[in-house]
This record gives structure tokens, sequence and C-alpha cells, in this order.
């Protein structure tokens, strides 16, 4: 399944956008925490959806 990592700033303008693939939804989250840590983004407004529109990640 496909999945969306997307990152705002405060204003809502998009910082990141990433789709990348996961076999399931556990696996998703892992993989969206990880991009997050490397791209220093782990305390910023993000979200991960799944293709189908679920909410695998959020902070704000």
């Amino acid at each position: 399944m496909n999945y969306v990592l997307t990152v705002f700033d405060k204003t809502g303008e998009k910082l990141l956008e990433e789709t990348f693939e996961a076999a399931t939804e556990k696996e998703a989250k892992e993989m969206g925490e990880n991009i997050l840590k490397e791209k220093k983004y782990l305390e910023t407004t993000h979200r991960c959806t799944s293709s189908s529109g679920k909410l695998v990640l959020f902070h704000r």
C-alpha cells in the first residue's frame, strides 16, 4: 500500500511531501518516523496517510 508523509510549517505551507510503500500500517508508521528523524522534522506538524485515506501518524 502507498503512504504519503506530509510536513507543514506553522503557516500551513508544505515543507515535505514524500510517498513510500509499506506492507502494514505499523511498518508505515515506523518508516514515516524514520524519515522525519532523518530530515529533522520529528517535532514539526506532520501526518502520514494511507492511499485509502486512513491516518497512520500525526503530530501537531
